[in-house]
């Protein structure tokens, strides 16, 4: 037996990870939100939660990473912008 995944759109140079999937999944708002906004803000969104040092912070960015969108936040607030991008 197998299970279907719900597709979610992802980033330009990152994967969406299990726990922003999860995060994203658990509120349909926020998953609206999450696909309006384009490739790259996705990315930024990922990157910003992606990129800290301590699991604590990750969790946090990946709660107001669902509450901020549900907010109508389209980027994450005072945020250089994803290094991992080319330039």
């Amino acid at each position: 037996m197998f299970t279907l995944k719900k597709q979610i759109s992802e980033g330009i140079e990152h994967k969406l990870p299990p726990d922003m999937r999860k995060a994203l999944l658990a509120s349909p708002k926020a998953l609206a939100a999450w696909e309006d906004i384009t490739p790259l803000a996705r990315n930024e969104w990922i990157c910003w939660t992606t990129t800290v040092k301590r699991e604590e912070t990750r969790r946090e960015h990946v709660k107001r990473t669902v509450e901020e969108l549900k907010q109508g936040k389209r980027r994450p607030c005072c945020w250089a912008g994803c290094i991992h991008r080319k330039k």
